[in-house]
């Protein structure tokens, strides 16, 4: 069994448990690590899906600049408010460096990988039409995540505020231009054909594991009455994903 498949399976196993521990509010506090565990799997698994898609050397650029232009972008905003707003992460993701989650750099490599194949599914020669609509599907995700980590879990804490559950319009924005900038390097990559391997096993792992973290979060949000970012979320990522199943490369 390859290493893909191995983590593959144990994202899902972790998957299912965090359904029950968080649905339920069972988690306990010296179980608080298995947060940051789940999106180190979920993460891993879209750098895996670089690497085979772009080769080692083109993979392993990707996944790099993504885990770290987004965690010092994210430690830009957490210390000073840079282009998302103003916020502070608690210590429920712990380690944290620089005021920032280790994992958070893999929940990035996850949101940029899951959304790039779906975008490519949509526009498979890319251009910017297949970066703004990445953009718009890490956006969709994040309008239900942030709901559920701030009000209903504490993950992180905003000292900004906005008409949508208290959250900034700027965190939005923010999303989709640095989901939009990574997917112009993407873009890049997938213009050297020789570099580029479809390999649709794991293009569908990746689409099923979009739906399967706003499914996650919309049943939080749904059981903490969170209605509007279970709507707002679920309805164009439910559009978006028909879109791209329908307009795939067969």
């Amino acid at each position: 069994m390859k290493w893909e498949e191995r983590i593959y399976r144990l994202f899902l196993v972790w998957y299912v448990i965090g359904i029950v521990l968080l649905g339920f509010d069972l988690l306990p506090a010296w179980l608080e690590w298995a947060n940051a565990v789940f999106l180190i799997l979920a993460g891993t698994i879209g750098f895996l899906y670089f690497l085979k898609r772009f080769g080692k050397s083109v993979g392993i650029a990707i996944g790099l600049t993504i885990f770290f232009s987004t965690f010092i972008i994210e430690g830009a905003g957490a210390n000073s408010g840079f282009l998302f707003g103003s916020y502070d992460y608690t210590d429920r993701f712990a380690p944290n460096l620089y005021g920032v989650p280790i994992a958070i750099g893999f929940a990035w490599l996850m949101v940029v990988a899951t959304s790039h194949v779906l975008a490519r599914w949509i526009f498979p020669h890319g251009t910017i039409a297949y970066a703004v609509t990445g953009g718009i599907g890490a956006v969709i995700m994040d309008l239900i995540i942030d709901p559920v980590a701030y009000r209903l879990k504490s993950y992180w804490i905003w000292e900004d505020t906005g008409w949508y559950y208290g959250i900034p319009w700027t965190n939005f924005f923010g999303w989709f231009l640095v989901s939009f900038a990574l997917h112009l390097l993407i873009d890049l990559a997938m213009r050297h054909k020789s570099m580029s391997i479809t390999n649709e096993t794991a293009e569908r792992r990746l689409v099923l594991l979009y739906l399967l973290m706003i499914v996650m979060f919309a049943m939080l949000g749904a059981l903490g009455g969170l209605w509007l970012a279970v709507a707002a979320s679920t309805i164009p990522a439910i559009l978006l994903v028909a879109l791209a199943w329908k307009r795939r490369p067969l």
